[in-house]
Protein backbone atom coordinates (compact mmCIF):
# COMPACT_ATOMS: atom_id res chain seq x y z
CA UNK A 1 0.00 0.00 0.00
CA UNK A 2 1.52 3.56 -1.21
CA UNK A 3 0.29 5.79 0.96
CA UNK A 4 0.09 9.34 -1.01
CA UNK A 5 -1.75 11.79 1.00
CA UNK A 6 -1.25 12.85 5.00
CA UNK A 7 -2.93 14.61 7.88
CA UNK A 8 -1.27 18.22 8.01
CA UNK A 9 1.88 19.18 10.31
CA UNK A 10 -1.10 20.80 12.72
CA UNK A 11 -3.23 17.80 13.01
CA UNK A 12 -0.19 15.90 13.84
CA UNK A 13 0.69 18.78 16.47
CA UNK A 14 -2.61 18.78 17.76
CA UNK A 15 -2.99 15.25 18.13
CA UNK A 16 0.51 15.31 19.90
CA UNK A 17 -0.74 17.89 22.28
CA UNK A 18 -3.69 15.71 23.32
CA UNK A 19 -6.09 18.99 21.82
CA UNK A 20 -7.27 16.91 18.47
CA UNK A 21 -11.20 16.10 19.04
CA UNK A 22 -11.68 12.58 19.54
CA UNK A 23 -13.52 11.62 15.87
CA UNK A 24 -10.72 13.49 14.34
CA UNK A 25 -7.91 11.44 16.72
CA UNK A 26 -10.01 7.96 15.88
CA UNK A 27 -9.12 9.15 11.69
CA UNK A 28 -5.59 10.29 12.21
CA UNK A 29 -4.74 7.34 14.35
CA UNK A 30 -5.94 4.74 11.84
CA UNK A 31 -3.76 6.60 9.30
CA UNK A 32 -0.86 6.24 11.85
CA UNK A 33 -1.26 2.33 11.73
CA UNK A 34 -0.48 2.25 8.41
CA UNK A 35 2.07 4.87 7.64
CA UNK A 36 5.80 5.02 9.26
CA UNK A 37 6.51 8.70 8.01
CA UNK A 38 3.37 9.85 10.00
CA UNK A 39 4.58 8.10 13.36
CA UNK A 40 8.18 9.19 12.85
CA UNK A 41 6.85 13.11 12.30
CA UNK A 42 4.65 12.53 15.80
CA UNK A 43 7.10 11.19 18.08
CA UNK A 44 9.40 14.27 16.97
CA UNK A 45 6.51 16.66 17.51
CA UNK A 46 6.31 14.48 20.90
CA UNK A 47 9.54 14.84 21.62
CA UNK A 48 9.39 18.33 21.07
CA UNK A 49 6.48 19.07 23.46
CA UNK A 50 8.42 16.80 26.04
CA UNK A 51 11.34 19.25 26.15
CA UNK A 52 9.38 22.03 26.28
CA UNK A 53 7.31 20.80 29.13
CA UNK A 54 10.78 19.68 30.95
CA UNK A 55 12.24 23.77 30.58
CA UNK A 56 9.31 25.24 31.31
CA UNK A 57 9.44 26.61 34.84
CA UNK A 58 7.21 24.51 37.42
CA UNK A 59 4.05 25.81 38.96
CA UNK A 60 3.13 24.94 42.09
CA UNK A 61 -0.28 23.28 42.44
CA UNK A 62 -3.38 24.06 44.83
CA UNK A 63 -3.41 22.34 47.76
CA UNK A 64 -6.87 20.47 46.59
CA UNK A 65 -5.41 19.85 43.53
CA UNK A 66 -4.96 16.06 43.92
CA UNK A 67 -9.03 15.98 45.45
CA UNK A 68 -10.19 17.63 42.60
CA UNK A 69 -8.60 15.53 39.82
CA UNK A 70 -9.85 12.38 41.64
CA UNK A 71 -13.37 13.77 42.57
CA UNK A 72 -13.31 13.98 38.42
CA UNK A 73 -12.07 10.58 38.07
CA UNK A 74 -15.25 9.13 39.74
CA UNK A 75 -14.97 6.29 42.03
CA UNK A 76 -12.27 3.77 42.06
CA UNK A 77 -13.19 0.42 39.92
CA UNK A 78 -13.07 -2.65 42.24
CA UNK A 79 -10.48 -5.42 42.27
CA UNK A 80 -12.25 -7.35 39.80
CA UNK A 81 -14.21 -4.82 37.94
CA UNK A 82 -17.22 -7.47 37.93
CA UNK A 83 -20.33 -6.64 40.15
CA UNK A 84 -21.77 -9.48 42.76
CA UNK A 85 -22.50 -12.57 40.29
CA UNK A 86 -19.70 -11.66 37.82
CA UNK A 87 -21.41 -9.10 35.49
CA UNK A 88 -19.68 -6.46 34.25
CA UNK A 89 -20.05 -2.76 35.07
CA UNK A 90 -22.62 -1.43 32.65
CA UNK A 91 -19.84 0.67 30.80
CA UNK A 92 -17.50 -2.05 30.74
CA UNK A 93 -20.11 -4.44 28.76
CA UNK A 94 -20.88 -1.27 26.37
CA UNK A 95 -17.47 -1.94 25.81
CA UNK A 96 -16.70 -5.70 25.33
CA UNK A 97 -20.42 -4.98 23.05
CA UNK A 98 -18.55 -2.76 20.75
CA UNK A 99 -15.40 -4.95 20.22
CA UNK A 100 -17.78 -7.96 19.78
CA UNK A 101 -19.63 -6.21 16.68
CA UNK A 102 -16.71 -4.76 15.46
CA UNK A 103 -15.52 -8.36 15.37
CA UNK A 104 -18.53 -9.18 13.42
CA UNK A 105 -18.35 -5.94 11.27
CA UNK A 106 -21.42 -4.22 11.05
CA UNK A 107 -24.29 -5.11 9.31
CA UNK A 108 -24.01 -4.14 5.51
CA UNK A 109 -20.01 -4.00 5.12
CA UNK A 110 -18.79 -5.67 2.27
CA UNK A 111 -14.87 -5.37 2.31
CA UNK A 112 -12.94 -7.85 -0.93
CA UNK A 113 -10.99 -10.46 0.18
CA UNK A 114 -7.59 -9.82 2.19
CA UNK A 115 -8.74 -6.26 3.74
CA UNK A 116 -9.91 -5.41 7.12
CA UNK A 117 -11.03 -2.77 9.30
CA UNK A 118 -8.00 -1.19 10.82
CA UNK A 119 -7.22 -1.92 14.42
CA UNK A 120 -8.63 1.53 15.77
CA UNK A 121 -11.78 1.46 13.89
CA UNK A 122 -12.47 -2.31 14.66
CA UNK A 123 -11.82 -2.01 18.37
CA UNK A 124 -15.71 0.82 18.08
CA UNK A 125 -18.72 -0.03 17.82
CA UNK A 126 -19.87 1.02 13.94
CA UNK A 127 -24.30 1.13 13.57
CA UNK A 128 -25.70 -0.88 10.46
CA UNK A 129 -24.85 0.71 7.31
CA UNK A 130 -27.83 2.44 5.87
CA UNK A 131 -28.40 3.42 2.22
CA UNK A 132 -29.07 7.05 2.21
CA UNK A 133 -28.76 7.61 -1.57
CA UNK A 134 -27.96 5.45 -4.80
CA UNK A 135 -25.45 3.25 -3.93
CA UNK A 136 -24.05 5.06 -1.10
CA UNK A 137 -24.15 3.48 2.34
CA UNK A 138 -23.63 5.33 6.17
CA UNK A 139 -22.77 3.74 9.37
CA UNK A 140 -22.58 5.76 12.68
CA UNK A 141 -19.16 5.04 14.22
CA UNK A 142 -19.79 5.73 18.14
CA UNK A 143 -17.38 7.78 20.15
CA UNK A 144 -18.53 7.79 23.44
CA UNK A 145 -15.45 9.37 25.03
CA UNK A 146 -17.07 12.43 23.30
CA UNK A 147 -20.73 11.92 22.50
CA UNK A 148 -21.27 15.42 20.14
CA UNK A 149 -18.38 13.46 17.78
CA UNK A 150 -19.36 12.95 14.10
CA UNK A 151 -17.64 10.19 12.99
CA UNK A 152 -18.58 7.50 9.64
CA UNK A 153 -18.23 4.90 7.94
CA UNK A 154 -19.16 5.03 4.26
CA UNK A 155 -19.56 2.27 1.55
CA UNK A 156 -19.65 3.79 -1.92
CA UNK A 157 -20.82 1.94 -5.06
CA UNK A 158 -18.54 2.01 -8.39
CA UNK A 159 -18.50 5.64 -10.05
CA UNK A 160 -20.96 6.84 -7.62
CA UNK A 161 -20.55 10.11 -5.73
CA UNK A 162 -21.12 12.00 -2.45
CA UNK A 163 -23.37 15.30 -2.99
CA UNK A 164 -22.10 18.25 -3.81
CA UNK A 165 -21.44 19.86 -0.10
CA UNK A 166 -18.72 22.37 1.57
CA UNK A 167 -18.07 22.52 5.29
CA UNK A 168 -18.81 24.48 8.39
CA UNK A 169 -15.22 22.70 9.72
CA UNK A 170 -12.64 20.73 8.73
CA UNK A 171 -13.83 17.09 7.02
CA UNK A 172 -11.18 13.91 7.37
CA UNK A 173 -11.38 11.49 5.06
CA UNK A 174 -9.22 8.08 5.59
CA UNK A 175 -9.70 5.31 2.97
CA UNK A 176 -10.12 1.60 3.67
CA UNK A 177 -10.10 0.24 0.67
CA UNK A 178 -11.09 1.11 -3.28
CA UNK A 179 -10.20 4.95 -4.09
CA UNK A 180 -12.47 7.95 -5.38
CA UNK A 181 -11.58 11.40 -7.21
CA UNK A 182 -12.19 15.25 -6.63
CA UNK A 183 -11.04 18.34 -7.79
CA UNK A 184 -7.62 18.26 -5.56
CA UNK A 185 -6.74 14.84 -6.68
CA UNK A 186 -7.16 11.02 -6.11
CA UNK A 187 -6.88 9.20 -3.40
CA UNK A 188 -6.48 5.82 -2.82
CA UNK A 189 -6.00 3.15 0.87
CA UNK A 190 -4.56 4.78 3.81
CA UNK A 191 -4.27 8.08 2.70
CA UNK A 192 -5.99 10.66 4.92
CA UNK A 193 -7.50 13.92 3.10
CA UNK A 194 -8.66 17.15 4.87
CA UNK A 195 -10.78 19.27 3.67
CA UNK A 196 -11.87 22.56 5.06
CA UNK A 197 -14.26 25.12 4.42
CA UNK A 198 -12.86 26.54 1.31
CA UNK A 199 -13.34 23.35 -0.62
CA UNK A 200 -16.87 22.90 -2.47
CA UNK A 201 -16.53 19.35 -3.71
CA UNK A 202 -18.27 16.30 -4.60
CA UNK A 203 -16.16 13.06 -3.99
CA UNK A 204 -16.45 10.62 -6.88
CA UNK A 205 -15.57 6.67 -6.57
CA UNK A 206 -13.49 4.78 -9.08
CA UNK A 207 -15.40 2.83 -11.40
CA UNK A 208 -14.02 -0.20 -11.13
CA UNK A 209 -14.52 -0.95 -7.38
CA UNK A 210 -16.33 -0.43 -3.94
CA UNK A 211 -14.63 2.29 -1.65
CA UNK A 212 -15.09 1.97 1.97
CA UNK A 213 -13.60 4.81 3.93
CA UNK A 214 -14.23 6.21 7.66
CA UNK A 215 -14.93 10.18 7.72
CA UNK A 216 -14.92 12.55 10.95
CA UNK A 217 -16.49 16.16 10.69
CA UNK A 218 -15.70 19.43 12.63
CA UNK A 219 -18.50 21.21 12.13
CA UNK A 220 -21.47 19.74 9.81
CA UNK A 221 -20.70 19.13 5.81
CA UNK A 222 -23.79 21.79 4.18
CA UNK A 223 -24.80 19.85 1.11
CA UNK A 224 -26.25 21.41 -2.06
CA UNK A 225 -29.51 20.24 -3.54
CA UNK A 226 -32.67 17.74 -2.61
CA UNK A 227 -30.16 15.15 -1.82
CA UNK A 228 -28.63 16.88 0.45
CA UNK A 229 -31.47 17.64 2.40
CA UNK A 230 -31.99 14.00 2.61
CA UNK A 231 -28.61 13.13 4.04
CA UNK A 232 -28.75 15.82 6.53
CA UNK A 233 -30.47 13.51 9.08
CA UNK A 234 -27.75 11.14 8.87
CA UNK A 235 -24.96 13.32 9.12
Amino acid sequence: MSVHSHPGDETLLRHAAGTLPAGPRLLVETHLQGCPACRITLRRFEAVGGALLEAAEPVALASDALARTLARLGPAPTTTGLRAGGARPDHLEAGFAGVATARRGPEGLWLPDGVRLPRPLAARRIGALMPVAPGVRVGRVHVPEDAQSSVFLFQIGPGRAIPRHTHAGTEYTHVICGGFSDPSGHYGPGDLVEADADVDHSPRVDDEGTCVCLAAFEGRPRFHGLLGVVLRPFL
